[in-house]
């Protein structure tokens, strides 16, 4: 795999802001949260929509906050702390425990699949892994991917290793993450495959890659 985008970090940050309330409401779309774009945008800026929930409103708020973190530490490293710190901010006021790894099993919808118990030791373990990957973002991709694999929180794994992945795109310039709603479908039914059998991975990096990544051709 080659780099699909290759691109300053000043330009690619222009790029991460410009599009934010529009990655914000894919996110948002991928939860299964029923808002349109100028919706999104209202609730970026303060205001209030009547036909959503209380619950489905914070995601979005903790979304902004999210991005807003990312942006404005591009240079940090990812780490625990770090990945914990996004995770806080995203299941804020949602989520049982922010920041904390899970302890108790849980189930995936759509699937029998069970994941294993997570720890510190098997994240850094992942972290160091995925450094032998020559293409940066072939590295960040296969990294997203394991950590939703890896179920590391009570819930908000897929927003949180997204962010990551997109903290770490826009860090070496390579583009932009977000799964749009005609692509919806199909990345849950590719997900699904590879929490079932670890010979999907790849499969998947290719659809993220050729579907989800948007960047400036240079």
């Amino acid at each position: 795999m080659n780099d699909k985008f290759k691109l300053s970090q000043e330009q690619n940050m222009f790029l991460a802001k410009r599009n934010i309330i529009d990655s914000i409401w894919k996110s948002a779309n991928l939860e299964g949260i029923a808002i349109t774009f100028p919706e999104t945008q209202k609730i970026y800026e303060g205001g209030n929509i009547e036909h959503l929930r209380v619950d489905e409103i914070v995601t979005i708020n903790n979304l902004k906050h999210a991005w807003q973190f990312i942006l404005n530490s591009i240079n940090e490293n990812i780490n625990f702390n770090y990945i914990s710190s996004i995770h806080s901010l995203v299941g804020s006021n949602l989520v049982d425990s922010p920041g904390k790894i899970r302890a108790y099993e849980v189930k995936m919808a759509g699937t029998n699949w069970i994941p294993e118990l997570p720890s510190k030791e098997k994240l850094e373990n992942l972290l160091k892994e995925v450094q032998i990957i020559e293409c940066e973002t072939e590295k960040i991709l296969t990294l997203m991917c394991k950590l939703m694999k890896m179920q590391l929180f009570n819930d908000g794994n897929k927003r949180t290793s997204m962010l990551i992945a997109n903290h770490e795109l826009i860090k070496k310039g390579r583009g932009i993450l977000t799964v749009s709603e005609e692509n919806k479908v199909e990345f849950g039914t590719k997900l699904i495959q590879y929490y079932e059998n670890e010979n999907k991975l790849n499969e998947l990096i290719e659809f993220i890659y050729n579907k989800c990544l948007d960047g400036i051709k240079s």
